[in-house]
């Protein structure tokens, strides 16, 4: 079984999309939990229509006050049932209507810790903007994070005997740290990450503000220090600068 948890508030105008890619999944044994933090708008109205028309998976619908996006995600990995776990955004879709199917081919809990594939970037519409800028690597670990966020979130399916609570700490990045502390619990476990070379999701751009933005690089230098300590993530973070710069140049 695979669990996708899609947390919403007030989704209403993206959340059919979303909901329609899971829908048409060729692959059935889903459990779907649409974590809501108590919607104004019709977001639950949708959920529970799509659960009544669902009925041969599993729709769990919740809706609730929670204390942010990553507390509700907390309150979804506790009902996950599913033998991998993603998370998946109210406006994001499933790539294609055998994506489920490809990464279940591919799951052995006892060897496999994540299971991650490429991400679109896409307007309102649907329409491909372009890939995600950062590409996984071939050979995904725990230090590949010192390069930024390698995978997209919404890309990266993790054994749930690995997976780990977000820490509430982070207001912006806690899906970062999360993803290396769930990376470091497969390491320790024996378990390898296996990378499927096709898109997973369609991520639905949309707009940080700035302060959010610059809130969130703030807390990623925080969690590679963490992770990496302050003198490879500075180092890390030069080069970054550098490349940049470079770029500039070279444009």
């Amino acid at each position: 079984m695979i669990t996708l948890v899609t947390v919403t508030y007030n989704a209403a105008s993206t959340i059919e999309r979303t909901l329609l890619s899971v829908e048409r999944q060729t692959y059935r044994n889903v459990q779907h939990i649409i974590m809501d933090g108590g919607s104004k708008d019709d977001t639950v109205a949708l959920a529970d229509a799509y659960r009544m028309r669902n009925a041969d998976f599993d729709v769990i619908v919740i809706s609730e006050p929670d204390k942010g996006l990553y507390d509700a995600m907390n309150k979804a990995t506790s009902l996950a049932k599913g033998d991998y776990v993603c998370f998946l955004n109210a406006g994001d879709k499933l790539h294609a209507d055998d994506t489920l199917q490809h990464i279940a081919d591919k799951a052995d809990t006892d060897k496999v810790g994540i299971i991650y594939g490429n991400t679109d970037i896409v307007d309102d519409n649907g329409n491909l903007l372009r890939p995600r800028r950062l590409v996984p690597p071939e050979h995904l670990t725990w230090k590949s994070f010192r390069h930024g966020m390698l995978v997209c979130h919404q890309s990266f399916y993790v054994n749930r005997r690995i997976m780990q609570k977000y820490d509430l700490t982070y207001r912006f990045s806690a899906d970062f740290d999360w993803c290396i502390r769930c990376m470091k619990q497969g390491k320790a476990d024996g378990l390898v990450n296996i990378y499927i070379h096709e898109p997973f999701t369609d991520y639905l751009s949309e707009g940080m503000t700035t302060a959010n933005h610059k809130a969130s690089l703030l807390e990623r230098m925080r969690i590679m220090a963490r992770h990496y300590g302050w003198c490879s993530t500075i180092m890390m973070h030069l080069m970054f600068v550098l490349r940049g710069v470079m770029k500039g140049i070279t444009n």
